[in-house]
């Protein structure tokens, strides 16, 4: 049954691995989406699907090949056909995503005592004018009868209770057709999904390196529909950020796509990392196929949530990070002030002395003679994220040739240069 905006806490979905979905394509207009699932390489290992037709919920698993693990009695609108406008009673068809869960202050008797939102209209949807909200999966006071709902998907109450940990867990995309049909054949990839999620992936290349190939990616007019906004404006603000911000780090991890009636959705964890700003969340993308035969993206959303990326992303940059460090090091213990001063930042400030030209003339005079260095030795290194990039920080011990020695705790922060890492910030304390 359709259902009022919820105003419980946002339970955003999670991900898991590289994965995609092939669904076939929709029968002919008026008959509704008939969708044929069957195994693929790229495919997630657990999905849901709810046949119209034969008011049945199923759970799909891959394996080796996909079948059913669980099926279960449902009930959808009163209508037949996709969901157009408001009050219509039909049930949208398409590939959907779980928004929140409610788990309290409902009414029993239409929605037992729990319910999922979805995200209807998706991109798609508004591109295609299609209207209304409110669309749930949730539970029943009392037994479901076939059809009964307004354009919800509703469970018998024990039946969703039973689900809660698995929806609750937000990795399951949900695929609503007129009819599901699914194949035990031998897993084959398919040559649209390979090309989404290879186009995600150069994407948020594009968007790391502040490049006008990142609009590319984009249909200008089906983008600003479904957006709401112009895509000049988009394409403005980006160009403003490229122009303004040192470095854009984009991580996307564990891409998946599912196809829907005349569509893709890539979806993924997306961790963006600027000096200003720094975002952790789930992003949707939306691609058709344009005019050229290009898939591009009309559409996309995205849910703010910690996913646990920044340690994925600091495991991925850190032996990078360690490499220039070492690299420095070895330029400051045999005394090589030009080859040291490639390591520091124009505007790097190292204790008191700021700026790359002060330090230079610091270390040249230091160096000279017999206070040239003899050891520098590091241990105890420790990585964490700062805001203008990585901070590291270790045991250091240091010898002149004139005899002279000290030993103390020394902190690098490291912002992202090009393809490599520059020393922003220097500090160091005796132990």
């Amino acid at each position: 049954m359709a259902a009022p905006r919820a105003k419980s806490t946002v339970i955003r979905l999670a991900l898991a691995a590289l994965v995609s979905l092939f669904l076939a394509a929709p029968a002919l207009a008026g008959e509704g989406w008939t969708v044929n699932l069957k195994a693929d390489p790229y495919g997630p290992q657990r999905f849901l699907a709810v046949d119209k037709s034969s008011q049945t919920f199923w759970i799909f698993e891959q394996k080796s090949p996909l079948q059913p693990v669980k099926q279960l009695p449902c009930t959808t609108g009163q209508e037949p056909g996709t969901k157009w406008r408001e009050g219509d009673l039909k049930t949208p068809e398409g590939v959907y995503f779980i928004k929140e869960r409610i788990g309290g202050g409902l009414d029993f008797g239409l929605y037992g005592d729990l319910a999922f939102t979805l995200n209807y209209p998706n991109p798609i949807d508004i591109i295609n004018g299609r209207k209304g909200s409110g669309i749930w999966i949730h539970g029943r006071g009392r037994p479901i009868t076939p059809n009964e709902s307004k354009g919800c998907v509703a469970l018998n109450n024990p039946d969703i209770k039973d689900l809660d940990p698995q929806l609750t867990k937000r990795i399951l995309p949900v695929v609503i057709a007129n009819e599901v049909h699914w194949s035990k054949d031998n897993p084959t990839a398919t040559k649209e999904g390979q090309e989404v999620v290879a186009a995600t992936l150069e994407w948020a290349k594009a968007w790391s390196r502040k490049s006008e190939d990142f609009f590319a990616f984009h249909d200008a007019a089906k983008f600003s529909v479904s957006t709401g906004e112009p895509f000049d404006t988009f394409r403005s603000h980006k160009r403003q950020l490229f122009a303004k911000l040192p470095w854009i780090h984009v991580l996307i991890d564990d891409v998946r796509a599912v196809q829907g009636p005349d569509y893709w959705v890539t979806y993924f964890g997306q961790l963006y990392r600027s000096p200003t700003l720094s975002s952790e969340g789930i992003k949707r993308l939306y691609w058709q196929r344009n005019e050229q035969g290009r898939m591009v993206i009309v559409g996309m959303d995205y849910d703010e949530i910690s996913l646990g990326l920044e340690g994925k992303y600091l495991s991925r940059v850190r032996d990078d990070v360690a490499k220039v460090v070492e690299a420095w090091r070895k330029a400051w213990e045999g005394g090589k002030v030009a080859e040291y001063m490639q390591f520091y930042d124009e505007n790097a400030v190292q204790g008191d002395r700021k700026g790359k030209a002060a330090i230079r003339e610091q270390k040249q005079q230091l160096w000279a003679g017999s206070k040239a260095p003899r050891k520098v030795a590091l241990r105890d290194m420790k990585f964490s994220l700062a805001q203008d990039g990585v901070q590291v920080e270790f045991v250091q011990e240091y010898a002149s040739k004139d005899g002279n020695s000290d030993k103390g705790r020394k902190k690098l922060v490291l912002g992202p240069v090009g393809n490599g890492w520059s020393i922003l910030d220097e500090d160091w304390s005796k132990m």
